[in-house]
């Protein structure tokens, strides 16, 4: 069988539908490589910083990686703006989207918010609200969205910063996105796990 009979869902029989879960099922393991490839189509978006948007995303998963951060902060930092060319104006939305049914719910929180955190460095000066991560005071996750920001966002834009290449967080995108999606042991509701391991970090 290499196509289903219908040609509207409602007329589908069980063959069918077997078909496509099993069709399915084996696409979604090439995933990891999609948003890889998807990835480097970032140093084709608009971008007048001193770097690439390609190289932004790599060298903020760089930092990540040196301050001793798990695969999780890892991997959800290097696709923290992989939304921007497709959604501009929610690009933080989409990643979390993303990211959400293999990484632990602390990572997916601070990625679908981090865009209205990072305004604390910038909307003075364009109008709009510096303040916006306001509105999150008291959340379980403030604090980490907080040093997210300012640790491995808004600081990765030096073109002089020894960035790791993008295949060397491959093997890691490839581990995330292999595991079960919604697995209760991969979101962690509630779990917190520091952004820096300094243990970890000095191994690395």
């Amino acid at each position: 069988m290499e196509q289903v009979k219908f040609t509207q869902m409602k007329d589908g029989d069980a063959e069918d539908y077997a078909f496509l879960n099993d069709h399915e099922i084996a696409y979604t393991k090439g995933t990891a490589d999609r948003l890889l490839d998807a990835l480097r189509d970032l140093d084709e978006s608009l971008s007048g910083y001193k770097v690439t948007r390609l190289g932004h995303s790599v060298q903020s998963a760089t930092r990540a990686w040196r301050d001793g951060a798990d695969i999780d902060w890892v991997v959800a930092t290097l696709l923290h703006d992989i939304g921007d060319i497709y959604a501009p104006y929610n690009h933080d939305e989409y990643a979390a989207t993303i990211i959400k049914p293999f990484v632990r719910e602390q990572c997916t929180w601070t990625v679908e918010k981090h865009g209205d955190f990072q305004m604390i460095y910038y909307a003075q000066h364009v109008g709009g609200n510096p303040e916006k991560r306001a509105q999150y005071a008291g959340h379980p996750y403030f604090e980490d969205c907080v040093a997210f920001c300012e640790r491995w966002d808004q600081a990765s834009f030096d073109p002089e910063y020894d960035d790791l290449p993008l295949d060397f967080f491959r093997p890691m995108v490839r581990e995330v996105f292999a595991r079960e999606p919604y697995d209760p042991a991969n979101l962690q509701p509630g779990k917190r796990v520091p952004l820096v391991d300094a243990t970890v970090a000095a191994t690395r």
